[in-house]
């Protein structure tokens, strides 16, 4: 899975705790994100159903290295970032 846009992209709901901690994980730590609201995109739709079996598992992480994070806890998530950090 390749991200060609080279940023963060959060796949998910405004209504998803999951996803509002998310956002606000990288928001608090000023690092820039595109936000995909699931409900309202197709195509964001049909991408967190193809990375995720059909699943609509929010929030979906899209990463520039191509990596996916699913649902990832606060600490799962911030480990991520601090490793594109040292990259």
């Amino acid at each position: 899975m390749s991200n060609p846009s080279q940023e963060i992209v959060i796949y998910g709901t405004s209504w998803c705790y999951d996803t509002r901690r998310a956002r606000t994980a990288l928001d608090t730590r000023k690092i820039a994100y595109r936000w995909v609201d699931i409900e309202k995109d197709p195509d964001g739709m049909a991408f967190v159903k193809q990375v995720n079996r059909g699943n609509r598992s929010v929030p979906t992480i899209l990463f520039p290295d191509g990596s996916v994070l699913v649902e990832p806890s606060e600490t799962e998530l911030v480990k991520k970032l601090n490793l594109l950090q040292q990259s």
